[in-house]
């Protein structure tokens, strides 16, 4: 019987083909050789724990290989590498990994896929950083033209009206001066409390000073009806003192306890501080981003497609620029004209001065309404922006059919 078609009895150029693709020798137990009887190692040339080796030609003649052959013929159930005959690596979840792209291919697609999400990011974050920085200066420029600043005056002319009638408080006969200085006082607080000054709680205190007020006017009137000399006369006249004067509870601690929370307002909205300073930084940083990828974008599409101009972007740095140049100028004019309001409140004002004070607090704070307007357009212009980038790029990338993933 023919040892190719014996089942038990199978050539050893196959037993030998197995055990290569097993990685693995039989050891102890191991058929002895059907050439020669013999155990495996006992064949010339063979040792402990070695694979045998076989001549080439005896080998494929035993497995009905041709002679020419270079190694033994596959078994008919043999598969193919999962990678395809590639020579990659396989996944380790089992899935294919995606063919890299030829060296040569064209990657226009990807960068013009690129430089798009970047200009829209990158416009989109400047938007939101550029809005919140002019607001944090322009949002108090207001308020403090028309509340805090007139309420800081309004408080000074009180305080020297009130002084001028403690004055004339000791006339031996009532004075018009004294009604004067006492009308001029209470008119001062009514703007005051019509400036909102310090919230409800500061209307109450106006309130409470306005009625002290008159108590003091009625006082200093009785006591001016009385013989000069006379106990009653001084009696009147202290009481009317005390209730100007008193250090915990008077007149005048009260307006200036109010001065101080005023003026503490007045530092608060004209002050840049640490979180204004690290926004205006990041958004002039994120502007400069921007302005050099659109330029960098701008030479891409000359470099790739022949063309001298881009107009959507070169619409987009133009805007860019004049948008910046005109919010950054507008926040050093009301920054300026705030801080000049500051440092002139911040000293004491008596007499013409208060007066000189209003005219060039107006002039400093003035415009300051239509500039913080002006915040309304820069997410319109955000947007303009945005668009104009798109315009630019959107007919290249569809000149190349690109779907983003």
């Amino acid at each position: 019987m023919s040892t190719d078609r014996d089942p038990a009895g199978r050539g050893a150029g196959e037993r030998g083909y197995e055990a290569r693709a097993s990685g693995s020798e039989p050891g102890a137990g191991a058929r002895p050789d059907p050439a020669t009887g013999a155990p495996p190692d006992a064949r010339p040339g063979a040792r402990s724990g070695a694979h045998p080796v076989e001549p080439h030609t005896a080998a494929a003649a035993r497995s009905g290989a041709p002679a020419g052959a270079s190694g033994p013929a596959p078994r008919a159930d043999h598969r193919a590498p999962a990678d395809g005959g590639l020579g990659g690596p396989a996944h380790p979840l089992g899935r294919r990994r995606r063919p890299r792209p030829a060296p040569g291919a064209s990657t226009t697609a990807h960068e013009l896929a690129v430089r798009h999400r970047l200009l829209l990011a990158l416009s989109a974050l400047l938007t939101l950083s550029l809005f919140m920085s002019y607001e944090g200066v322009h949002g108090d420029a207001d308020p403090l033209r028309t509340s805090s600043a007139p309420a800081v005056l309004s408080i000074d002319t009180a305080l020297y009206a009130l002084g001028e009638a403690e004055r004339d408080a000791g006339a031996a006969t009532p004075t018009s001066d004294f009604q004067k200085q006492i009308s001029v006082a209470a008119q001062s607080l009514a703007a005051a409390a019509g400036d909102n000054v310090g919230g409800p709680p500061g209307r109450q205190a106006l309130q409470t000073v306005a009625a002290l007020i008159t108590v003091y006017a009625v006082k200093v009137q009785q006591a001016q009806l009385q013989p000069a000399g006379s106990a009653l006369r001084q009696a009147y006249l202290s009481y009317a003192t005390s209730i100007l004067t008193d250090k915990g509870s008077g007149i005048l601690a009260r307006l200036k306890i109010l001065q101080a929370q005023q003026r503490a307002a007045v530092h608060r909205q004209t002050s840049f501080g640490p979180l204004l300073w690290l926004g205006w930084a990041a958004t002039l940083v994120i502007a400069l981003t921007l302005a050099g990828c659109l330029l960098e974008t701008q030479l891409f599409l000359r470099r790739r497609f022949r063309r001298r101009y881009n107009r959507g972007l070169l619409a987009a740095g133009t805007l860019l620029a004049a948008g910046l140049a005109v919010t950054l100028l507008f926040t050093v004019w009301t920054h300026q004209g705030m801080t000049d309001t500051r440092r002139l409140l911040d000293r004491r004002l008596t007499g013409p001065a208060i007066t000189d004070a209003g005219r060039e607090t107006a002039a400093h704070l003035a415009h300051t309404g239509f500039r913080a307007s002006a915040a309304g357009g820069i997410p319109i212009g955000g947007i303009l922006v945005m668009a104009l980038a798109e315009t630019g790029l959107r007919r290249h990338i569809d000149e190349y059919r690109f779907r983003p993933r």
